[in-house]
């Protein structure tokens, strides 16, 4: 999904822009206008361009007429080779003819194709942890499963950019625990032995025994924060989520016995499944 200038920050990909036609007619008297342009979008009722001024001017103005409800918007019109422009206050949106920014939104989101997140986990889903002892949790972060990404859409005359990058993920770990990371996680590496994760951790107090297929399920769910700005001067905010699966296999410890005999020692194991 969604949205527009194109901005490029070093070392990001340029936006991706979506174009489409609108189909309504904008009338200035019996002539026809562009329902969008580089002044606003046009009012068949105001009969000028509006654009919502930003920002807004202290309630004192007197463009307010003593209002605190409502906003202040520019009429633009042309008059001959001149532009004339005036602020007026409107109690509500305006009667332009002209696509809602919000559907241009959702044309760019679309275009980001945000999937779940990448989940690891240490240990991985075909190894056994052991009660008490450090899980580690992270995510890979990719473009289109942790952002940040940026893409457009427009018509003639609006464009909305949209930047979309998650804020944190939530482990739900199947033993009534949620574990929330602000961050991607910490990759657990061999050479960290058992210590616990800095960043995003978890440690089971029980085993999986007792459980379907012997596995704690977890769930880790991304939370996006989605920003929005047209060139109009609108802007606004969409959470949405993504989540993906996987499952644990946690065991208990069992003491090493050693033969006083001199016979081998056993060797450790997990009880349970």
């Amino acid at each position: 999904m969604n949205l527009p200038q194109e901005k490029t920050k070093p070392g990001k990909k340029p936006a991706k822009s979506v174009t489409r036609t609108p189909e309504k007619i904008c009338m200035d008297g019996g002539a026809s206008r562009a329902c969008t342009s580089r002044l606003g979008n046009w009012s068949n009722g105001q009969q000028c361009y509006l654009r919502r001024l930003q920002p807004q001017p202290a309630y004192t103005d007197p463009a307010w007429q003593g209002h605190t409800d409502g906003a202040i918007w520019t009429c633009v019109r042309e008059q001959g080779t001149r532009f004339v422009t005036r602020w007026i206050w409107l109690p509500g949106t305006p009667d332009t003819v002209v696509v809602d920014p919000v559907t241009l939104v959702y044309e760019a989101i679309g275009e980001m194709r945000l999937g779940p997140p990448q989940i690891k986990t240490a240990p991985g889903a075909g190894q056994i942890g052991l009660v008490n002892m450090p899980v580690w949790l992270w995510v890979t972060k990719t473009e289109n499963t942790w952002g940040p990404i940026v893409r457009s859409a427009s018509v003639p005359g609006l464009t909305v950019t949209v930047t979309a990058q998650v804020k944190a993920i939530n482990w739900a770990m199947g033993d009534g625990k949620t574990v929330r990371c602000e961050g991607p996680g910490t990759p657990y590496d061999a050479s960290m032995g058992v210590a616990g994760s800095p960043t995003c951790g978890h440690r089971y107090v029980k085993t999986s025994e007792k459980l379907p297929n012997c596995k704690y399920p977890v769930t880790a769910v991304a939370q996006w924060d989605v920003t929005w700005e047209s060139t109009l001067g609108d802007s606004g905010q969409i959470a949405m989520t993504q989540q993906a699966t996987t499952q644990l296999r946690i065991g208990q410890a069992v003491p090493v016995l050693v033969d006083p005999n001199g016979g081998e020692a056993t060797a450790p194991s997990t009880a349970g499944c």
